[in-house]
């Protein structure tokens, strides 16, 4: 179910501020951290030039956030090497989406960021 409109503009918001503050400004020639939202679940994307053709960029999925409709909370989710996702199980989902941002940028076992 997609996320109610206000939602939608809200999350845009914080998470257009919160990519622009995750790359420092000298390093966004080389790195971009983006989003996409789809129905109720926010993916973070990071991009890269491709190696081989720095015309181009390869995108690696870093995080998502997805909202449960029935109980009106967010959680956070990791991907695996084999592209899956998991739930992040040091987080409980939280009604607050600036919860999972904080659990996202502390990343104490380096599931999302290395």
């Amino acid at each position: 179910m997609p996320l109610p409109e206000f939602t939608r503009k809200l999350i845009e918001g914080k998470l257009s501020k919160y990519c622009t503050s995750r790359i420092p400004e000298h390093a966004r020639h080389n790195m971009r951290l983006i989003f996409n939202i789809n129905e109720n679940i926010v993916t973070l994307i990071l991009s890269r030039p491709y190696f081989k053709d720095p015309s181009k960029w390869a995108e690696r999925s870093v995080a998502q956030v997805r909202f449960d409709n029935d109980h009106k909370k967010w959680q956070l989710y990791f991907i695996d090497k084999k592209d899956r996702w998991h739930p992040h199980d040091l987080i409980q989902p939280s009604a607050d989406f600036d919860d999972l941002l904080k659990e996202l940028d502390h990343d104490p076992t380096g599931l999302f960021w290395g």
